[in-house]
């Protein structure tokens, strides 16, 4: 059903290939909150150039990640399969790496672009395979020309690693690292070069030898995602090189710490788009702007000073709205209406068939995707919409969640045997009231859709 409704989308629109194929780059923020950008209500922290790219563009304001930790949402992303359905659901344990690694039969959005003649590259954290056991999933295997990054996530906890990957080749950096555990963990106490600058370098680089495309880059920041490492043992994750704006404020350092890493971020993101309008491609070119999941609180820092989440209940692990709603931005310029915002309900596992629309390719079969290309171009009158979106958990029990008609969401805790727990978002942003006695149908609704949400997965199984 969901395949013969993509291709209506498809018929529904003129063809962009005839224009000229656009050139994509979504860039992903980890563990920025809902609420951490100034064009999403943020009071504190200043990110001037995301504002923006807002003011340029389309904000979303409800936008979804594909999970609420962080490989099986970038799994999402690149699957376009919900997390019901994607390779990996979860963030894998060390002793099985494997598990957190996608697989040749897997079909990646880099590979259908790669296939249909776009350069595509990967920057910063990939965590979607590794060497090894888990080299399936490394990213020349799932459709990327070029990559530098961090290949696991745990590696990427170091804002300060000392090596990089180019492919599959390692690079060292002049980083002295206190090691921790054994998948690259660690900290330096005197960082040299720190990763999401390099990546920022590299990233304008390929954006310059391959325009005018057509190219897809995926750029993946670290920040502000916290060191866990030197968390525990400075007890400040906020790893930054300099408090920049904040370096005067009476805060505790992992604050300033903090907001200090989304200026930081907001400035990369500031200098992409000046690139492109550069070189004159910002026309011809579709940026989206998002986060992985929810807002974390493992760099030592108060939240409450930033309230990231804004009005949302919870973070990251969470699925209440706080962990898995997150700010969406897209840029086109002539194509998306300056200024424009939209509560159209879309979620990760969307950008697959979206980026094959403006692309002109094929949707693959057997997919949970839904363009959201009407809605960038202006038609929303021909924006189709998902009845449900689905996301599950994997720490402390199995939880799920499920979101029916962009309104009622449903939450079950720590195992399918427990009750549903309803909550009206239309009515209650904070999901502080449970409503299943009062909408029992609803309530039937959302459990027979669970009934049929999920494929058996042997290394996340149900509880």
């Amino acid at each position: 059903m969901l395949r013969a409704l993509v291709l209506a989308s498809l018929a529904m629109l003129p063809s962009l290939r005839a224009a000229g194929r656009p050139n994509l780059i979504f860039i992903l923020a980890d563990d920025l909150g809902y609420a951490e950008l100034g064009c999403y209500g943020q009071k504190v922290i200043h990110t001037p150039n995301l504002d923006r790219m807002a003011a340029e563009g389309m904000t979303f304001t409800q936008f979804y990640a594909g999970a609420t930790v962080c490989a099986p949402s970038r799994s999402v992303l690149m699957t376009g399969q919900h997390q019901g359905h994607t390779r990996i659901r979860g963030n894998s344990p060390d002793s099985h790496a494997a598990a957190a690694a996608l697989q040749k039969e897997d079909t990646t959005i880099a590979r259908v672009l790669q296939s249909e003649g776009y350069t595509t590259a990967m920057i910063g954290k990939w965590g979607l395979g590794s060497t090894g056991d888990a080299s399936t999933g490394l990213p020349a295997n799932q459709g990327f020309d070029e990559f530098f990054g961090f290949l696991d996530h745990v590696h990427a906890h170091n804002h300060y690693p000392d090596h990089l990957w180019r492919n599959e080749t390692r690079v060292p950096l002049p980083n002295i690292v206190t090691p921790v555990g054994e998948r690259g963990g660690g900290y330096a106490k005197d960082g040299i070069l720190y990763a999401d600058d390099l990546g920022t370098d590299e990233a304008l680089k390929f954006v310059s030898r391959h325009h005018p495309g057509p190219f897809f880059l995926y750029w993946s920041f670290i920040m502000p995602h916290a060191n866990n490492e030197r968390n525990r043992a400075l007890h400040n994750g906020a790893e930054v090189p300099d408090f920049g704006p904040y370096a005067g404020e009476d805060w505790p350092e992992p604050d300033k710490g903090q907001a200090a890493m989304i200026t930081r971020l907001d400035g990369y993101v500031g200098r992409i788009l000046d690139k492109l309008d550069e070189l004159g491609i910002a026309g011809e070119t579709l940026v989206i702007f998002s986060s992985d999941n929810g807002p974390h609180n493992e760099s030592s820092h108060n939240l409450a000073r930033f309230q990231p989440a804004g009005p949302l209940r919870g973070i990251k692990r969470d699925l209440t709205d706080g962990g898995i709603r997150v700010p969406a931005i897209a840029r086109w310029p002539g194509k998306i209406a300056a200024g424009s915002a939209s509560g159209h309900v879309a979620y990760f596992g969307d950008f697959f068939a979206t980026a094959c629309e403006v692309a002109g390719a094929e949707v693959p079969a057997g997919l949970d995707s839904v363009s959201f290309a009407p809605t960038l171009l202006g038609t929303p009158e021909k924006q189709l919409k998902h009845e449900f979106l689905y996301w599950e958990f994997h720490e402390g029990g199995f939880h799920q969640a499920v979101l029916h008609q962009g309104r009622w969401k449903g939450i079950r805790s720590k195992s399918i045997r427990n009750p549903i727990v309803l909550h009206d978002l239309a009515a209650d942003l904070g999901e502080s009231r449970d409503l299943a006695s009062e909408h029992p149908e609803i309530v039937e609704k959302i459990k027979s859709y669970l009934d049929g949400a999920r494929t058996d997965a042997a290394d996340w199984p149900v509880r």
